[in-house]
């Protein structure tokens, strides 16, 4: 059985967070589960865990004999990441880097598009990205 690991992050806005995964991880906004209540994770043999999540990716979608992430919102309002082990090694500190990185770019379109600005992004070659806001008046 694979244990675990828990990291918190600075994840604050649900929306944006589940636009990055499906941006970061390739996964359907079908495969992403977001609940109000915590609800349990899986083990890769099908296994209820103790652990819980709002947001979870089972493990059907992450891959052959994984476990299921989870994303569980604290009391401070921040997402602390829940992936094992095992899965870290494909969803580790790589994963998580190009996950905030993704992360960043919705929550600032999210932001953005509310006061009626526009936003736009052009990948760069070296990994980077360049955002472009207009609308300011």
């Amino acid at each position: 059985m694979s244990r675990y690991c828990e990291v918190k992050t600075e994840f604050k806005d649900g929306r944006a967070l589940v636009e990055a995964l499906i941006e970061t991880g390739s996964w359907t906004r079908e495969q992403i589960e977001v609940h109000i209540k915590l609800q349990h994770l899986h083990g890769y043999k099908g296994d209820q865990r103790a652990e819980k999540a709002h947001i979870i990716i089972r493990r059907k979608h992450v891959g052959t004999a994984s476990n299921d992430i989870g994303f569980v919102k604290e009391e401070d309002g921040h997402y602390k990441t829940i992936i094992s082990a095992y899965d870290s090694s494909k969803y580790g500190s790589r994963f998580i880097a190009e996950l905030k990185s993704s992360y960043a770019f919705h929550k600032l379109h999210r932001d953005q598009e509310a006061r009626g600005r526009s936003v736009s992004r052009t990948r760069l070659s070296d990994g980077r990205q360049r955002v472009e806001i207009t609308g300011y008046r």
